[in-house]
């Protein structure tokens, strides 16, 4: 529980941060799930029906809407047969 004032700032600003880093994150695409489908030639269909997952999930997924946890990205690249790295926009995360 927060008792003073400084302990309320604290909290506030590390508030803020975290909402700020997920703002500034989901403006950037931090994975080419996207690309790599296109180039297997395989859809967001394809893909949510291999993962028991909402077509509607996978589609979010690939607009960069919002990102798969790690466990679903190292079934996908096992599923697209590529490297974990090859769904991952690295550039997106040294931009800052």
């Amino acid at each position: 529980m927060l008792n003073n004032y400084k302990e309320v700032v604290n909290f506030k600003q590390k508030e803020y941060f975290c909402i700020k880093n997920s703002i500034i994150m989901a403006n950037k695409e931090l994975n080419r799930l996207k690309i790599v489908l296109v180039e297997k030639k395989r859809t967001n269909k394809w893909l949510a029906e291999q993962l028991g997952k909402n077509q509607t999930t996978v589609s979010k997924w690939c607009t960069n809407t919002c990102q798969p946890d790690i466990g679903a990205l190292m079934k996908i690249a096992k599923l697209l047969e590529v490297p974990l790295t090859e769904l991952l926009c690295i550039d997106a995360v040294d931009e800052d």
